[in-house]
């Protein structure tokens, strides 16, 4: 017997579980309580998913626009880094290179971003009102590196991907996914550390700012 198995058969036996390995019956329960995804007690979430999400974001020093449609994200885009003096140029998700970032006067190429990049832009595959949170699930054509490279991050939102908890936004990873992706982010704002005398550090380990463009429809 491993070290391990000792180890677990000595607490089986001071719970008083009798044998040194689970049964078949045991493992069985244990799938399928797995399979339910039981949820525990979640705090009540207002109607207006939209506006809690906003105010939310907003209490983490995110800042928010919302447009009509997807084609005018990135106009929305380009008025929010020109009236922050911000640079026009980075890389955007190749998901969202069918946008007209070039009739916006951005220069944003379709690909993961470099250090070099000043601006990210993406998508976002839901947000979380309850936290004012981002989701970002990574795959070829959403490259984690948009949202994390850069120092200033643009994350279009659909207010149809809004859930109110976590716990929603993992049930649609779970339906919407057939394999995991390689990394899920959740983005509560933008970097930040305490470490130094417990002040508030922007953009120690990512982003400076992040600025969140929602679509209506």
């Amino acid at each position: 017997m491993s070290s391990r198995e000792n180890i677990l058969a000595r607490i089986r036996k001071a719970q008083g579980r009798g044998a040194s390995r689970p049964s078949q019956a045991e493992l069985e329960a244990v799938e399928t309580y797995l399979r339910a995804h039981p949820r525990g007690t979640l705090p009540p979430v207002e109607a207006d998913l939209v506006a809690r999400f906003r105010a939310r974001a907003e209490a983490l020093l995110c800042t928010t626009d919302e447009v009509a449609t997807e084609g005018d994200a990135p106009a929305a885009v380009a008025r929010y880094l020109k009236a922050n003096n911000l640079p026009l140029s980075g890389s955007v998700w190749p998901l969202l290179a069918h946008l007209d970032w070039e009739g916006a006067e951005l220069a944003l190429d379709a690909r993961g971003a470099k250090d070099s990049d000043p601006v990210g832009v993406t998508g976002a595959f839901a947000a979380i009102a309850e936290t004012g949170t981002l989701v970002l699930a990574s795959g070829p054509d959403t490259p984690a590196t948009v949202s994390l490279l850069p120092e200033t991050h643009v994350a279009i939102v659909s207010v149809g991907r809004i859930v109110a908890h976590m716990e929603d936004a993992w049930a649609l990873v779970r339906t919407e996914f057939r394999q995991l992706p390689r990394a899920i982010n959740f983005v509560s704002g933008p970097s930040r550390t305490a470490d130094i005398d417990q002040t508030i550090v922007l953009g120690a380990h990512g982003p400076y700012r992040v600025h969140i463009v929602l679509v209506s429809a």
